[in-house]
């Protein structure tokens, strides 16, 4: 896994040799598994499965250096992200899924490599505000292990999606 995201990270790379644009690239997952005992609690935390993907994330992403990590302000995103954000030394950057990918968003990540731990409504969701086209669904409650992978150089912007188990 590992390799081809390497593999994908060299070719966006690449583009940008014969491109003037600054290159930026988000990451995008949506929270680990969470506890999910008490149906009352709306901010559970990682269950023991949710801190073992977690620590996954570390190794898949392992070969991507990170210049910010934006997560939502819940404990579970939190979590997710904490285990990326420790391995690069990084603080995680808050933002509000309710107005993602605003214009001081975008002006803060130009030219960056992002990572983005949301939710299973918002992390599609967010994928396609930066598209601009709906392109990705909501995430399965089940679904725990999406990827998606955008780059955006210029007015040119693609979008790569991986299952990761």
């Amino acid at each position: 896994m590992k390799k081809i995201i390497l593999i994908i990270a060299v070719l966006f790379s690449s583009i940008g040799v014969f491109s003037q644009e600054e290159i930026t690239t988000y990451y995008l997952i949506r929270h680990a598994e969470k506890v999910k005992t008490d149906t009352t609690d709306k901010n559970p935390t990682l269950n023991n499965e949710g801190i073992k993907r977690s620590e996954n994330w570390v190794k898949i992403l392992s070969d991507v250096s990170f210049d910010a990590i934006y997560s939502t302000d819940y404990k579970r995103t939190k979590q997710t992200a904490k285990f990326v954000a420790d391995s690069q030394k990084l603080q995680i950057l808050g933002y509000d899924p309710r107005n993602m990918f605003d214009e001081a968003f975008q002006y803060n990540t130009k030219g960056k490599t992002i990572l983005i731990v949301g939710h299973s409504n918002t992390t599609p969701y967010f994928a396609n505000k930066i598209l601009g086209v709906e392109k990705y669904k909501q995430i399965e409650e089940t679904n725990n292990g999406n990827l998606y992978i955008v780059t955006v150089i210029g007015d040119i912007k693609t979008s790569t999606l991986l299952k990761i188990e």
